[in-house]
């Protein structure tokens, strides 16, 4: 990009106007973390397959507004953990870092160019409290430095809701919650996903519906309380809770 002062010009008026539309507010110092993370992602996004947007006003909407909506419906305080479960291009999890910079996060990540990114971004962000995990969620389920460790489990666009449970839940503390950030199809799923809710060890307490600024689609957060210990079977060995949900 010859000037691309422009460009961050226009995803940054897009996120703040879209902010204030859904009542979420964002600080300076928050502002500027988010536009370093955007331009590392126009810089990566051709040799990383990061996202397939380019539109400044569609990245700043659908992925950075996207992701703070998880505020919507959570709020994550000082000292807690928080696990983001195929954080692609630290979406929601490195967003969610910027805004609230006192809780600590890990960003699972499968795929090894996303995850190198995701690195890079956090170093170039200067953020202690981010740490990378290459690998998959059906491995670190089982890991007992992460199994059943964190305060809040979030997901975005990873796979439909019975498999999403099986990767995070496991990861989740018992009384803590996962955000599944979902499309307008979540009622369907939620129900479809009944079974491996109550097997492993939660219960669907909220989903919120909410339509991003400039029509820009339509979102359902589904907020599921982990009640009780996840069995130890669970997550099931790499890619069996995609083939076969619960």
């Amino acid at each position: 990009m010859s000037n691309p002062r422009p460009r961050l010009e226009q995803w940054r008026q897009a996120l703040l106007d879209g902010a204030v539309e859904l009542g979420l507010s964002i600080a300076e110092q928050q502002l500027s973390a988010h536009g370093t993370h955007f331009e590392l992602l126009l810089s990566h996004r051709p040799r990383a397959g990061l996202t397939a947007l380019t539109d400044p006003t569609e990245i700043a909407i659908k992925h950075f507004l996207d992701s703070l909506t998880c505020l919507l419906v959570c709020e994550i305080a000082p000292g807690e953990r928080v696990a983001d479960v195929g954080s692609g291009a630290g979406f929601p999890g490195l967003v969610l870092a910027a805004a609230r910079p006192l809780a600590s996060y890990t960003l699972i990540e499968a795929h090894q160019k996303r995850a190198a990114f995701l690195r890079e971004a956090a170093s170039a962000l200067s953020f202690p409290n981010v740490t990378v995990l290459s690998g998959r969620a059906e491995e670190v389920g089982h890991d007992p430095d992460h199994r059943e460790c964190y305060d809040l489990v979030v997901s975005r666009a990873v796979a439909p809701l019975g498999t999403l449970l099986e990767y995070c839940l496991p990861l989740a503390k018992r009384g803590a919650h996962f955000l599944a950030q979902k499309g307008p199809d979540a009622p369907g799923e939620i129900e479809e996903s009944a079974h491996a809710i109550q097997a492993l060890g939660g219960r669907v307490t909220r989903a919120r519906h909410l339509s991003l600024p400039r029509g820009m689609g339509d979102r359902v957060l589904v907020l599921v309380e982990k009640t009780g210990s996840t069995p130890s079977r669970y997550p099931r060995r790499p890619g069996l809770p995609a083939k076969r949900p619960l």
